[in-house]
């Protein structure tokens, strides 16, 4: 079957979630290029597709690496498309703000613009050229992608992070942007999802979200932006804060212990009983925060982050109740490995929109 989308850079970092934001609504094939460029490969991967999303790029080495790594990988997508009997509808480059700056990098970007573009008119494929800000998000590389990667990551390790050059930073969720790159959302939308926040508000934030979590406290997410930031975190602290302890007071009249502490912004409980033997779950989420907590019984809980093949597992057990926050685009799922029904409870920070629910089936 052919893919619905190519994509150039699908292992980098807004690649990885530019296949997770797709995961479930279509397919991808990936294309090759520098060392690794394949003339026929890449044009068997492009060729067939609705959309072709140009994402690889340089932005790291000497002056001359920079501008020719841009150039030559715009060159050899140009030359696959140019030998696609069924060329694709849509062409996207994932380009900068840079561009204006007059950098080297900004200068390469730009040239890449400018041959894509002829490339996407020579096949009569419409060509929509895509303008991001400083992209953060899950599982970015610290030190390299972004100071949203550093600064979490730094966090999550029990450091303190310092500022040494204070600016302004127009910053954008990488799910946003994959969401712009599939034609998910357009240019309008997204501009309206830019934040715009200083190298110190930034890490004031993130401070502000890692000493909440530490506790096992959700910080007060009712923005977007700090939503974003907190799923952000989350991902540098798993699986060392994985599983979050609770403390179970027990005496003769039974038991008791809290479920969750949050700090702002709407959630939905829901409690569900599952017999010996079943399995709930099979999915992930790419912007929803879920509770796990066994109140009663014996289950293990198993999460896999996508494209990945590792599986971790946790056994838990009412006795000694620990929460488990599921981090977004792993998908999980919960199975009761006792002989008595297992009772469950579970929070998110949404209520449950059928129309929009953020759930997508994916097997574990």
């Amino acid at each position: 079957m052919t893919a619905t989308v190519s994509l150039t850079g699908a292992n980098g970092f807004l690649g990885w979630h530019t296949r997770a934001a797709l995961q479930g609504t279509g397919t991808n094939s990936a294309v090759a290029l520098g060392d690794k460029f394949d003339l026929d490969a890449a044009v068997s991967a492009i060729d067939g597709t609705q959309r072709l999303i140009h994402i690889a790029g340089v932005n790291r080495g000497s002056d001359s690496e920079v501008q020719n790594g841009n150039e030559l990988f715009a060159e050899q997508v140009a030359e696959a498309l140019a030998r696609c009997d069924r060329p694709p509808s849509v062409v996207v480059f994932a380009n900068s703000t840079q561009t204006s700056t007059g950098t080297i990098y900004g200068d390469a970007k730009r040239r890449a613009a400018e041959l894509l573009r002829k490339a996407a008119e020579n096949s009569g494929a419409y060509f929509d050229d895509v303008v991001l800000p400083n992209l953060f998000g899950e599982h970015g590389r610290p030190f390299y992608n972004a100071v949203t990667a550093t600064f979490c990551h730094l966090l999550a390790q029990g450091e303190q992070p310092e500022v040494t050059q204070d600016k302004e930073l127009t910053l954008l969720h990488v799910q946003d942007a994959a969401d712009r790159l599939l034609g998910h959302t357009n240019s309008e939308v997204c501009d309206k999802l830019e934040v715009r926040e200083s190298v110190s508000g930034l890490l004031r934030r993130l401070d502000y979200i890692a000493s909440t979590y530490r506790h096992g406290q959700i910080p007060d997410i009712r923005e977007r932006f700090n939503r974003d930031l907190f799923n952000t975190y989350r991902s540098y602290t798993f699986t060392a804060q994985t599983p979050i302890a609770i403390e179970r007071h027990a005496d003769s009249r039974g038991s008791f212990f809290e479920i969750l502490r949050a700090h702002g912004g709407p959630s939905q409980s829901s409690f569900s009983t599952t017999e010996p033997g079943v399995t709930r779950g099979e999915h992930f989420h790419r912007r929803k925060i879920e509770r796990f907590i066994v109140l009663a019984g014996t289950a293990k809980i198993s999460v896999r982050k996508l494209f990945s093949d590792k599986v971790y597992d946790f056994a838990v057990t009412g006795h000694e109740p620990v929460a488990v926050d599921m981090p977004t685009m792993w998908t999980h799922k919960i199975t009761n490995t006792g002989s008595d029904t297992l009772y469950t409870s579970f929070w998110t920070n949404e209520i449950f929109n059928p129309l929009e629910p953020d759930t997508i089936p994916e097997p574990v």
